[in-house]
């Protein structure tokens, strides 16, 4: 998995922000808002960590959480930013 060029993970007043930057706001002029799990998600995902790395990284931050819950949002999260194209394969 790859962020797609000119996207930016942005924390403003203790939220957590996509944008996009330079020529990709002619095509996407939106913001997705990210919640802290979400973060944690994209930030692997710019690191080149694999699924299982980011959600070792998620049940190491949130004890309440079990893996195949853990591995639900992982997927419906990549799967949104699939479905508006900031990530690819």
């Amino acid at each position: 998995m790859k962020i797609n060029d000119g996207f930016i993970l942005k924390e403003v007043a203790g939220n957590y922000i996509v944008v996009s930057c330079g020529e990709k706001t002619l095509d996407f002029n939106k913001i997705i808002t990210v919640n802290e799990t979400g973060s944690i998600i994209w930030k692997g995902i710019q690191a080149g960590k694999s699924k299982p790395e980011i959600l070792c990284e998620i049940l190491n931050e949130y004890t309440g959480i079990d893996e195949a819950a853990a591995s639900k949002d992982f997927d419906e999260f990549v799967a949104q930013l699939k479905n508006v194209n900031v990530i690819t394969d």
